[in-house]
């Protein structure tokens, strides 16, 4: 998903990788080799509810088309205002400015900053407890998240703090805004693996985008394209047999 969390969670980026298992070092509850030995999870639109509707409700009191934010967002995408924000190259000021330049030549003038107000989505419980079931599982676990460094003064202390709480319960967590690559670059799937000792058919990832599915997939990931929490739910217990 979209950048939507801070750099303060104390991102595990530079731990020592976890040492490489044999499938037969993770047998399900039949006893028989597991296919996957590592779940990975996208944050926003997966962890949290997606900023989505969040962008058309702005969009509709605005009188802007619908979607629109997400059009500006998608038009030139490895090389725009926001694909430059997740990789640490713009801060939050430059943005406002070069997204604001980059929707006007969209036809609609949009400052970044407004965009920046509408990411925080609201935590999903059920989704933090799916979390919670697969660790329990014997599952290695990461946050891939496209996120935007910002400072504490931008984010409220208890809003962090939920999600401080959640993010610790991953093995790793790996941001853009940190690694310098981004969703759906190969590059940021590949340091997923090397910090959890697994390699890519070993994965099953979730993702709401399926922009960042398809580099997965090829790669050799089972990916799941999140809809809904009810959706990722069923889905991700089929393939895990949970």
């Amino acid at each position: 998903m979209l950048g939507h969390t801070p750099s303060a969670y104390d991102a595990r980026v530079s731990n020592t990788p976890t040492t490489p298992a044999a499938p037969s070092d993770m047998p399900s509850a039949e006893g028989t080799p597991r296919r996957h030995l590592a779940v990975l999870f996208d944050f926003g639109g997966v962890i949290l509810s997606s900023p989505f509707d969040a962008f058309n409700e702005y969009e509709a009191a605005a009188g802007l088309p619908k979607d629109y934010i997400r059009s500006v967002n998608t038009t030139n995408p490895d090389s725009n205002a926001w694909a430059r924000l997740e990789r640490n190259e713009l801060s939050p000021t430059d943005f406002d400015d070069v997204f604001a330049e980059e929707s006007a030549a969209l036809g609609h003038r949009v400052p970044g900053r407004d965009v920046l107000g509408l990411l925080d989505g609201a935590i999903r419980p059920e989704m933090v407890d799916l979390l919670d079931r697969v660790k329990a599982a014997g599952y290695r676990t990461a946050c891939l998240t496209n996120n935007t460094a910002t400072s504490d003064s931008d984010r409220d202390h208890h809003r962090r703090s939920e999600v401080r709480s959640v993010m610790e319960r991953f093995d790793h967590v790996v941001e853009s805004s940190v690694v310098g690559v981004r969703k759906p670059e190969p590059r940021f799937y590949e340091i997923a693996c090397d910090l959890l000792g697994v390699t890519p058919a070993d994965c099953v990832f979730l993702d709401d985008l399926g922009i960042n599915l398809k580099p997965a997939a090829a790669m050799g990931m089972t990916t799941i394209k999140v809809t809904s929490a009810a959706q990722a739910i069923a889905d991700l217990t089929a393939v895990l047999n949970l």
